[in-house]
């Protein structure tokens, strides 16, 4: 059977792919996220310096992907994934904005004029720091932040508390020569600003892609580490690590495997009592009947919660760190004094009491409610004068 072969034309000229509507750039010190328009005529890699107009004012802002309809490119990505990956990372608290437009690509001027602006930080940040002292307000600047064409100097500053700076802002004012904003940031922003390298020796997560700074719980610090010791759980802030939370959900996973303390498991070796646990290896501490102890895998334990063994008289056997007494020995069950249970040792709480000491007189009156006798006066004793009344003596 004859094979037709169809030849294409070499002057069919090839499709030019999709121009990205928008751009997925970073802008800002505090690491903003935003999706703006579009408008260059050619197509710019990512990292590129870009100037673009942003709710701020006209800034220098970095490329980081494009948004396309298919996500066909490796440097694209589709919509749908963009706000998804928003949605997971913090939702409405995700510093992200769509309201902005790329005007063009940076060039060597204006990265000139961004970098002389950056030379005027030191000064500035010294005339801030004076005139809080001057107004005496309870506020620390931080940093300061400069946009293209000096429209607007951005000023943070941490305070725990609100603090009236319109007088420090108008004075401010003319000595930058240029619109002031104040920006209060906490601790936690605070480092993300000034901080550089955390102690893993990797650069602070805050300020690296860590876009939402939630609080820690010390229940994530307690189950994770074996120590509390503050420096070693604190960051640059010094609050809780933010890394903490990354493994919180593993660690409560693994956790939950192990079986709880003060409980009975059943092993190769026989019955005992789980002392301790450690959740990364998945190894129990187990103290036997026998007196013995060992560390033992979970893929050794055949059953655990085992209900307690009960003694000669009946009682369930109590766990070896309870102070509980050896098999045999019954403990007293009798009532104390005081009506409450026996606390193991042959007598209530309220029979290890100090006895106690009669209150003292009052009003005159003795212990037993019967007023005191009268004493006649002794010699020596200085007599009242004609017509007054001793103290002991009725009117």
């Amino acid at each position: 059977m004859p094979i037709s072969l169809e030849i294409m034309p070499l002057d069919t000229p090839t499709p030019e792919p999709e121009k990205p509507k928008t751009m997925v750039v970073r802008y800002g010190y505090m690491l903003a996220i935003g999706e703006f328009e579009n408008t260059l005529g050619h197509k710019v890699g990512c990292g590129t310096k870009l100037v673009a107009r942003t709710p701020r004012g006209t800034e220098i802002v970095e490329m980081l992907t494009t948004v396309c309809g298919n996500g066909g490119c490796g440097k694209s990505i589709t919509r749908d994934k963009l706000l998804d990956y928003i949605s997971h990372s913090g939702g409405d608290d995700y510093p992200f904005t769509g309201s902005g437009r790329i005007l063009r690509v940076a060039t060597t001027s204006d990265l000139a004029e961004q970098q002389k602006l950056d030379d005027q930080k030191a000064e500035h940040l010294r005339a801030a720091r004076d005139l809080a002292a001057h107004y005496r307000l309870d506020m620390k600047i931080v940093e300061v932040e400069y946009l293209l064409g000096r429209e607007r100097i951005i000023f943070y500053f941490h305070s725990e508390m609100r603090v009236d700076f319109r007088s420090m802002v108008r004075d401010l004012a003319g000595v930058v020569h240029a619109r002031v904003d104040m920006r209060q940031v906490g601790a936690r922003d605070e480092a993300r600003l000034i901080a550089d390298y955390e102690k893993c020796g990797q650069h602070c997560c805050c300020k690296q892609f860590l876009k939402v700074l939630t609080p820690i719980s010390m229940k994530a610090a307690k189950t994770q580490k074996a120590t509390l010791d503050t420096a070693k759980i604190s960051g640059r802030c010094g609050r809780l690590m933010c890394c903490l939370r990354y493994e919180d959900e593993t660690y409560e996973e693994l956790k939950a495997k192990l079986p709880r303390r003060n409980s009975r498991v059943r092993t190769d070796a026989g019955e005992g009592w789980v002392l301790d646990g450690q959740i990364l290896t998945q190894l129990v501490l187990v103290q036997f009947d026998d007196g013995k102890r060992a560390a033992v895998p979970m893929e050794q334990i055949k059953e655990f919660d085992l209900p307690r063994p009960r003694l000669a008289n009946g009682r369930e056997m109590q766990f070896p760190g309870d102070g509980a007494l050896p098999p045999g020995m019954e403990r007293d069950s009798r009532p104390g004094p005081s009506g409450g249970r026996s606390n193991g040792r042959g007598a209530g709480p309220s029979a290890h009491r100090p006895p106690q000491r009669p209150r003292p007189p009052t009003n005159g009156q003795r212990s037993n409610g019967v007023p005191p006798r009268s004493n006649p006066p002794s010699p020596g004793d200085k007599q009242p004068p004609n017509g007054a009344h001793s103290p002991n003596e009725e009117k």
